[in-house]
């Protein structure tokens, strides 16, 4: 089992005897908390429950230094957000890990600078699939047979000409934008167990249709993972 404080988004704890048996409100939910792997036995919280002091009792933590949790958050009895602290006085505290209890499932919340991370991953992967696709396209219309380009081209229909010349300008700005970008990260791997929802169905037109690649899910490993899309204790 991991330590706690290490990063342990991709699990949530949900112990359904202990729900079936005590309310969950803000009196029980740190005994409740307390059953999680989550939980650091160290802290002073713990100090507290064994002196039989409801353990965020504000006025003693606040006499205590060291590793704490906090009750941020309440909407009974629904959702309960914990903050993991650390104490330096009893004005100085400074925030670590924050924990959410939603409907009788816990999670950990997922750090700021990891949920930026994957959003900038994702959207280079997709900026940079776009870029190639457009190229590709862009070869396809360049590479037409010599005796079609030496015919005279007549607009019918009202519909005017290709110009390729126009047409391999703009390939080739799109190439040296391509080349000036940094190759893309793939996007994170989703947890284990995890299902990606089932894509639509291909195109019907055989010139539509491209070489099966691995498509990322839109739905983001780091914010909209659900209780039935994690691994559980």
């Amino acid at each position: 089992m991991q330590p706690p404080g290490t990063d342990m988004t991709g699990i949530c704890f949900r112990d359904q005897l202990w729900l079936n048996t005590y309310p969950l409100d803000r009196n029980l939910v740190f005994d409740y908390f307390a059953l999680s792997p989550f939980y650091d036995w160290t802290c002073n919280n713990e100090q507290l429950r064994m002196r039989s002091i409801h353990p965020l009792d504000l006025s003693q933590l606040s006499k205590m230094t060291g590793m704490e949790y906090m009750l941020s958050e309440v909407m009974e009895p629904h959702l309960f957000v914990i903050r993991k602290q650390k104490r330096d006085s009893a004005e100085k505290v400074t925030p670590m890990l924050a924990y959410y209890i939603l409907d009788g499932s816990i999670y950990q919340a997922p750090q700021l600078c990891n949920v930026f991370a994957a959003r900038v991953g994702r959207a280079l992967y997709y900026i940079s699939k776009a870029f190639t696709t457009a190229a590709s396209k862009l070869e396809k219309i360049g590479y037409v047979d010599t005796e079609n380009e030496s015919e005279t081209v007549e607009p019918k229909g009202g519909k005017e000409a290709i110009n390729f010349k126009e047409v391999k300008r703009v390939d080739h700005i799109l190439a040296s934008l391509q080349r000036k970008l940094p190759p893309a990260p793939l996007p994170p791997p989703f947890p284990d167990g995890f299902v990606p929802p089932s894509t639509a169905e291909a195109e019907k037109d055989p010139e539509n249709q491209q070489t099966a690649e691995p498509q990322p899910s839109a739905v983001d490993p780091i914010i909209d993972q659900g209780p039935a899309k994690r691994m559980k204790f």
